[in-house]
């Protein structure tokens, strides 16, 4: 059970009642920030990696139809991938991928892939920039938001978030994006989610308290002064910084000279140094293939083969180095574009803005295959059509925050606006446990009595065996006590006397963790 839906059944009876009890008022106390923090802060440790193809990626070419292999030939006569060049995929005969993708065509054979055709949205936008944003915010055609689908995802599991922000529940960077500029998809109601981490150079330096040198002048001193006050106000530098130092060695077969593959690598190595961070955002250029998208009488080189080579060999390399780093379990993947490419290739041996498009979700939790089949191509197809949508991206997203971040049904509604079609791409075990699992042992694993209490109460709870942590926080967010931290052989129920004869009065928190269960109960201390 997932604190949000314990708290949702358990806890209005003291939190939300406005009767005093020795002079307090609870409704006062339970509301607050940081007990909203710990109601609806995500159940596990996954993590989402979110690589945005920007430019427009062209589905035809990359996900290749072999079933109707003649219509697709015959429609792109001079960017067509030759039949026998395309990359087979293991017990799936329909379509195959892009000769440049044998590190992705890798991790399906090794089951760690899945490909969706068509993921779009109805009545299709070309432009760049609002099909973008449409993508990023979870919007309708005709909609326009001011929030991000991830940050509305994060803002709802993290409370209240900036206020109060960072605390002992999550002491990390909610997103981070790799780069300079935040994504919209990170805006929330109350500011964006996620910070901004510099790649390549500007992260190693970074890391290792190197600056550019400033010129002697007073134009220096005013930079100096400007670094020294972004580093003061950046609440998360210090531990980022950390966390990165932490991994000494990652693999070294990232391709060379890619900005993908080095973001990647960045967020292996973030992940790897313990930040809690739940999603990131990295991004490559260059997809919008008017032209040159292949070479003359050569389909399979040109502009496109050189995209998907880089972003297929960084994919994989990436998967080797979460592999190496032990955190492998959990790491899920998604690529997306703003839209695919039309049908029929243009004179200038390119494609012209689409819709629909491939999206591939990788990862150890993903099952392996092709969702949806391939799209039929009759030759009364123009040179203005598009790749119909077979599947709304928001149900993508939906999925996603259903089978690996374990949010309640009703809540992914809140979150993405409407209820979407359900996409069976995660292995089962992804959510470790779900609500009628965890009452086998029962809703209340952790309670006390007397509540209220006056000096001390007894802690009672369940742990079905493993590392079992209890800590007590202040309604601040504060960790007061720690009275429980230990890995037990087997399950079973205990209880230890808590002593708060010196704390003030008022509302505090139980949390108990163990492994993948977590519950919080309120306690109360009242004046003699």
């Amino acid at each position: 059970m997932q604190r949000r839906k314990f708290l949702k059944t358990t806890i209005p009876a003291t939190a939300i009642f406005p009767a005093l009890l020795n002079g307090l008022t609870v409704k006062a106390f339970g509301a607050t920030g940081f007990f909203e923090a710990l109601a609806g802060a995500a159940d596990n440790d996954h993590v989402l990696v979110l690589i945005q193809l920007s430019g427009g990626n062209d589905g035809l070419n990359t996900l290749i139809p072999i079933s109707n292999y003649g219509d697709y030939n015959n429609l792109r006569t001079n960017i067509a991938i030759p039949e026998d060049k395309i990359l087979r995929l293991n017990n799936y005969a329909k379509a195959g991928l892009h000769p440049a993708m044998k590190g992705m065509q890798q991790l399906y054979n090794q089951e760690k892939l899945t490909a969706l055709y068509s993921v779009g949205y109805p009545s299709p936008n070309q432009s760049h920039f609002r099909s973008t944003d449409i993508w990023l915010t979870g919007a309708d055609a005709d909609q326009y938001l001011s929030t991000g689908w991830a940050g509305r995802f994060l803002s709802d599991t993290y409370a209240n978030f900036p206020v109060g922000y960072p605390n002992t529940t999550m002491p990390d960077p909610l997103g981070i994006q790799i780069g300079s500029v935040l994504s919209p998809a990170f805006m929330g109601p109350g500011g964006f989610t996620a910070m901004a981490v510099p790649t390549n150079t500007d992260f190693y330096n970074l890391i290792n308290g190197i600056e550019d040198t400033v010129p002697d002048s007073p134009m220096g001193t005013e930079l100096t002064y400007l670094r020294t006050v972004a580093r003061q106000t950046n609440k998360y530098a210090d531990v980022i910084v950390a966390a990165a130092k932490k991994v000494t060695s990652q693999y070294s077969g990232y391709p060379a000279n890619s900005d993908l593959a080095q973001q990647l690598k960045t967020v292996a190595r973030l992940v790897a140094g313990g930040l809690k961070t739940k999603v990131y955002m990295v991004t490559m250029n260059g997809f919008d293939t008017h032209g040159g998208q292949v070479q003359a009488g050569n389909t399979i080189t040109g502009r496109h083969n050189d995209l998907l080579t880089e972003s297929s060999d960084s994919i994989a390399a990436f998967c080797a180095d979460l592999k190496l780093l032990g955190i492998n379990k959990r790491v899920v993947g998604m690529t997306f574009s703003e839209f695919g490419r039309r049908i029929k290739s243009n004179g200038s041996a390119g494609t012209d803005h689409g819709a629909a498009q491939p999206v591939f979700i990788f990862g150890d939790a993903v099952k392996t295959g092709v969702l949806g089949n391939p799209p039929d191509l009759p030759s009364s197809i123009t040179q203005d059509d598009s790749l119909p949508m077979q599947y709304d991206f928001r149900s993508v997203y939906s999925s996603i925050l259903r089978d690996w971040f374990c949010v309640e049904p009703t809540d992914i509604t809140t979150m993405l606006y409407k209820n979407y079609q359900y996409l069976p791409f995660m292995k089962s075990t992804a959510c470790a446990l779900n609500t009628d699992e965890l009452n086998v042992l029962g809703t209340n694993l952790i309670t006390n009595y007397p509540n209220p209490f006056v000096n001390s109460t007894t802690i009672t709870y369940q742990t079905g065996g493993g590392h079992t942590l209890i800590q007590i926080f202040d309604p601040a967010g504060r960790l007061i006590a720690v009275p429980v931290d230990t890995v037990y052989d087997s399950p079973g129920t205990f209880s230890i006397t808590f002593d708060a004869s010196r704390l003030s009065s008022g509302v505090y928190y139980a949390r108990l963790q163990n492994g993948s269960f977590q519950q919080v109960r309120t306690m109360l201390k009242t004046r003699q």
